[in-house]
């Protein structure tokens, strides 16, 4: 199940808000049987794999705050991290280890063949991070089992993100949660905005990427870039969307996650980008591996490397994934090590323009899954072998005239201002009526629409 599918948005969200709130004494029970029928909707098999995971940490965080400094605390741990790392090992990794091994050693191991289960990249994060708090001793352990799987579950950020730490919430997952009317609403417009961002832009943008960049489609240099240009648009808006609802669904409920997008193509470096772009997943990588690492003190530019191998590898079990992770370590060790210094010189425009072309180039890298065709694209990007524009090109620009502008602007701040305007202005009926609207309309894009799930489900 998908926010942005009819089945969620007109039976289960309904369902669920309805039970939620008439019984105030039992929401976190209501919470995590809803999330995991959410979970069950699509993975009836794995939602094992789910439990498993809540249960063994939420046991390895009652060990580790009653025996500190004992060894039974570092085995907890160490279980911890086994189980979730093991995980996501078998589930995601296994396949790749033995197909990459089979093409380097010319053997023929049978290649594992699980299906991925939904959101497992995200829910392991978040019991990892649990975990490593409390035996940090930044968190004191849960112990009530009902309030950590309700942590572990929650529908809201359970398949996409953001990865929420436990700190952020734990003063919430308590029976007592309190909702305005206020929030409630601010929560409507807020995934509203995020349903637009998939149903309206995101999805638009996909048929273009579609269009020039599916394979057997014909290369020429303008199609490869437009392309680009047009995935850049569609993976932006379908996380930052997907990132958007799970917020306003967080605070309909009364949570409040934190921000995990903050206009990234508006940044003026690479190192400036990914303050902005996917926020909980690079202060996570942050917080528990650069500076457990050594951070900016020790063997800082071999730390770089380490993080961005696994950031890539994290995004998917693919070659392309681990060179769109080393393409930006590469570059933040240059910018760390003098590109910032001369960029500091430039006028602001020109270090947009450097930011967004190196984003540009990642996402080329990113896309491109199979090697042939990525190496075919980079080759059509700067004019091997290839016409300069075709017609197919022609007709998706003309197609899109009014459809790029409209993505450009959507990626600034400009709209936040203007409705903040609106909102100081005291329109009364302005943000009910952009929030009615944005609905409306996504409604019907939906329901022309086929399957369509969110790009990082798959990661």
């Amino acid at each position: 199940m998908v926010f942005s599918s009819l089945v969620f948005l007109c039976l289960f969200l309904p369902a669920f808000l309805i039970v939620y709130f008439a019984v105030p004494r039992l929401r976190t029970v209501v919470l995590v049987a809803f999330s995991l029928a959410f979970y069950a909707y699509g993975e009836p098999v794995w939602v094992l794999a789910l439990l498993l995971s809540g249960t063994v940490d939420y046991f390895n965080g009652r060990v580790i705050g009653r025996w500190p400094g004992s060894w039974q605390r570092r085995a907890a741990l160490a279980a911890s991290l086994a189980l979730n790392l093991g995980i996501l090992a078998v589930f995601k990794y296994s396949g790749f280890f033995v197909e990459s091994l089979n093409a380097a050693l010319g053997t023929s191991f049978r290649v594992p063949g699980f299906s991925l289960p939904l959101g497992i990249s995200f829910y392991t994060f978040r019991a990892i991070s649990y975990t490593i708090d409390v035996y940090r001793g930044s968190v004191k352990p849960q112990r009530s089992y009902l309030a950590f799987m309700s942590y572990v579950t929650m529908f809201p950020q359970l398949l996409a993100g953001p990865i929420v730490r436990y700190a952020d919430i734990e003063e919430r997952l308590t029976e007592n949660r309190h909702v305005t009317l206020a929030q409630f609403s601010s929560g409507v417009t807020r995934f509203a905005v995020g349903l637009g961002k998939k149903a309206l832009f995101s999805s638009a943008a996909g048929g273009a990427v579609n269009i020039l960049l599916k394979n057997g489609a014909k290369l020429t240099v303008a199609g490869v870039w437009l392309g680009i240009l047009f995935f850049a648009f569609q993976i932006y808006f379908d996380f930052s969307g997907y990132s958007d609802m799970a917020i306003g669904l967080g605070r309909m409920i009364g949570f409040e996650f934190r921000e995990n997008f903050n206009y990234p193509y508006a940044a003026n470096s690479v190192t400036d980008f990914w303050r902005r772009w996917h926020i909980s997943l690079s202060t996570f990588f942050r917080d528990y591996v650069y500076i457990p690492l050594g951070g900016n003190r020790r063997h800082q530019m071999v730390n770089l490397l380490v993080v961005w191998f696994l950031t890539g590898l994290w995004h998917g079990a693919a070659w392309n994934f681990i060179l769109w992770g080393l393409y930006y370590a590469v570059l933040l060790i240059c910018e760390k090590l003098f590109l910032l210094k001369l960029l500091d010189r430039l006028p602001g425009a020109v270090r947009r323009v450097y930011a967004l072309a190196a984003v540009l180039v990642s996402w080329g890298v990113f896309y491109f899954t199979s090697g042939t065709r990525l190496l075919a694209a980079f080759k059509a990007a700067i004019g091997i072998d290839v016409a300069l524009i075709d017609a197919r090109t022609v007709s998706v620009l003309r197609a899109n005239a009014l459809l790029l502008p409209v993505l450009i602007i959507a990626c600034t701040p400009l709209p936040s201002k203007l409705a903040k305007r609106l909102r100081e202005g005291k329109i009364g009926l302005a943000e009910p009526l952009f929030t009615g609207a944005t609905l409306a309309l996504s409604f019907v894009a939906l329901v022309g629409q086929t399957y369509n799930p969110f790009l990082y489900f798959k990661f």
